[in-house]
């Protein structure tokens, strides 16, 4: 039996990705069985600063170059989220507990044509723009206190 208190947090980078009507991408889950929806996020590879890690998870989930966004800010501190105990086993091999992601806020210059989920390892099945306050309740149960904690923290950027 593992004891998932002592396993460590992965970790990652998030995107909070706004349009110039200050709504923010979210994208709904290809492996989620509930109307799970969430912004661009995954894991920070070995020597990959997590800024970097957001360039490059912004475009494999959403297909939006490096060259369409600038970023507005970044988070003071790392955000946590544990998995619940029932998906540590089933998720990551069960070798995390949850994820210690860096995030950043990146204003979108493109246009919606420019989104394309449809990626190499696509990891959405739809996309749309929605309001920031929107957020928490479109998130799983168990990330919803982190977005929630998202929002005040680029709260000034939000318009």
């Amino acid at each position: 039996m593992t004891d998932i208190a002592t396993l460590p947090y992965r970790p990652c980078a998030g995107v909070m990705l706004i349009n110039a009507e200050n709504q923010v991408f979210v994208g709904q889950r290809l492996d989620s069985v509930m109307e799970a929806w969430q912004m661009p996020q995954g894991g920070i590879d070995p020597g990959e600063e997590a800024l970097e890690a957001a360039y490059r998870e912004l475009w494999e989930e959403t297909g939006v170059r490096r060259e369409l966004v600038e970023l507005v800010a970044a988070a003071p501190d790392e955000l946590l989220y544990d998995l619940p105990e029932e998906l540590v086993l089933r998720l990551w091999k069960g070798k995390w507990r949850g994820q210690r992601q860096r995030w950043f806020l990146f204003r979108f210059l493109g246009t919606d044509g420019d989104v394309n989920i449809e990626t190499a390892e696509p990891e959405f099945r739809a996309w749309r723009w929605s309001d920031p306050q929107d957020l928490p309740a479109m998130i799983v149960p168990f990330k919803r206190d982190l977005y929630e904690r998202l929002l005040t923290v680029f709260a000034d950027h939000l318009g």
